[in-house]
C-alpha cells in the first residue's frame, strides 16, 4: 500500500494539473488579509469569503482536482494496466489513492481556511474551519474517485453536482442541504466553534452520520468498480 500511494503522490505532482490547486487557496487567504487590513467588519466579509469562496468553492474544486485525478489520470493514459497487473486487492489499491486525495486536499484547504478563520475571528474559529474541510476533503475524495471509475467524464459530473446541486439548488430547494456535503462541512465547524458567522442549515448528527456514509459509501463502490476493470484498463 505504501508504494501505491508514494506512485500516486509522484504522479500527482509530476502533472501540470497539480498547479491548479494554488490559486484559489492563495485568493481566499489573499481576500481574508486584505478584508482584515482595510478595517473591513467580519459580519460582512466573513461569510462570504470563508463560506462563499472557500467551503463552496475552493475546498469541493480542490477535491475535485485532486479526487479525479488519483486514479482517473491513469486510466485515460492507459498506466493503470501497471497497477491492475499487480497481485494486490483491489481495496489495497483504491484506499492509499482515497487517503493521497484526502490528505493533499485536506492540507491544501485547511492551512488557508485556518489563517482566514483567524483572520475573521479567532484560532478556534480556524481549527474548527481546518478540521471540518478536513473531513470534507474525505467525503469528496470518496466521492470524486469513484465517479473518475464511474464515468469518463468525472470532472463535469463533479462541477454539475458542486455548482448545480451544492450551489444553485441547495439555495432554493431546502430538502437538497441534506445530501450537500458543503452543508456537513458548515454544520461540523460550526459546531466546533459556534459563531454569526457560519449558518448551518443541517444538524450536526445528520452532518456526522451522512459524512460517514457517504465517505464508506463511495469507496465500497469504488473498490467494486475497479474490480470490473480488465488488464487494458477497460471495464469488462
Amino acid at each position: 500500500m505504501s508504494t501505491v500511494s508514494w506512485i500516486t503522490l509522484r504522479g500527482l505532482f509530476g502533472r501540470r494539473r497539480f498547479l491548479l490547486l494554488l490559486p484559489l487557496p492563495l485568493l481566499l487567504v489573499l481576500l481574508a488579509v486584505l478584508s482584515r487590513s482595510l478595517g473591513v467588519d467580519a459580519d460582512d466579509w466573513g461569510p462570504p469569503v470563508l463560506v462563499g469562496l472557500g467551503l463552496a468553492v475552493v475546498l469541493p474544486v480542490v477535491a475535485l482536482i485532486v479526487g479525479t485525478g488519483v486514479l482517473g489520470a491513469e486510466i485515460d493514459d492507459g498506466t493503470v494496466v501497471h497497477i491492475l497487473t499487480k497481485p494486490l486487492p483491489r481495496w489495497q489499491i483504491v484506499l492509499p489513492k482515497l487517503a493521497v486525495a484526502a490528505g493533499v486536499s485536506a492540507v491544501t484547504v485547511a492551512v488557508p481556511l485556518f489563517v482566514a478563520g483567524r483572520l475573521a475571528d479567532s484560532v478556534r474559529l480556524g481549527l474548527s474551519l481546518a478540521a471540518a474541510s478536513a473531513v470534507g476533503a474525505l467525503a469528496y475524495s470518496a466521492l470524486f474517485l469513484a465517479l473518475s471509475l464511474l464515468t469518463r467524464r468525472p470532472v463535469l459530473l463533479g462541477l454539475v453536482y458542486v455548482l448545480i446541486w451544492e450551489g444553485l439548488l441547495s439555495s432554493f430547494v431546502s430538502g437538497t442541504r441534506v445530501l450537500s456535503i458543503q452543508q456537513y462541512v458548515i454544520a461540523l465547524a460550526d459546531r466546533l466553534a459556534p459563531t454569526e458567522l457560519l449558518h448551518g442549515d443541517v444538524s450536526v448528527p445528520v452532518a456526522a452520520v451522512m459524512t460517514a456514509l457517504i465517505s464508506v459509501g463511495f469507496t465500497v463502490l469504488a473498490v467494486d468498480r475497479l474490480r470490473s476493470f480488465s488488464v487494458a484498463g477497460e471495464t469488462s
